[in-house]
């Protein structure tokens, strides 16, 4: 079972009545393969935990720009690559036994991701580890929101 949720729009999370013990577990989704890594982890962990999923993939603000054309181009790419992502996450959940809510977010990955995790009184917040030299440099989401304490944190290192 899959929600699909606007970019912070209103939240349909999972309602904890039915199972208070169950955990609810946010991960981050941009289609590496760290960040499917760390779905699989974040799914095994939700199967073990009789928990729920919610995968939140992403995207820059885009402010618009001179040409029209382009604001609509960069947009229309952006979703295509979250119904692409969600059918995949779905098709992963699914063979899990897991429940998926799938959000798609605007803005910087961390406090996107920090906004989800509160809003749905998430129990545990799942990143995969960044391969990209640069975040070594400045810091990865995975580093940024290890050194947060608004909930654990598990950076899955393939």
């Amino acid at each position: 079972m899959t929600q699909d949720l606007a970019p912070q729009g209103s939240r349909g999370f999972p309602d904890r009545a039915a199972d208070p013990t169950a955990q609810v577990i946010v991960v981050g989704l941009d289609g590496s393969s760290a960040s499917w890594d760390a779905f699989c982890w974040a799914a095994g962990q939700a199967t073990r935990a009789r928990g729920s999923l919610i995968a939140v993939y992403v995207t820059s603000a885009v402010a618009p720009v001179p040409v029209p054309g382009d604001f609509a181009y960069a947009e229309q790419a952006a979703q295509e690559v979250a119904a692409e992502l969600k059918a995949e996450a779905e098709q992963r959940a699914a063979e899990a036994g897991v429940q998926l809510t799938f959000v798609r977010e605007l803005g910087d990955t961390v406090r996107a991701l920090i906004r989800v995790a509160r809003s749905a009184n998430a129990d545990l917040l799942d990143v995969g580890r960044s391969a990209k030299m640069l975040h070594h440099l400045v810091g990865s989401a995975g580093r940024r929101l290890a050194s947060r304490q608004d909930a654990p944190v598990v950076v899955v290192v393939p």
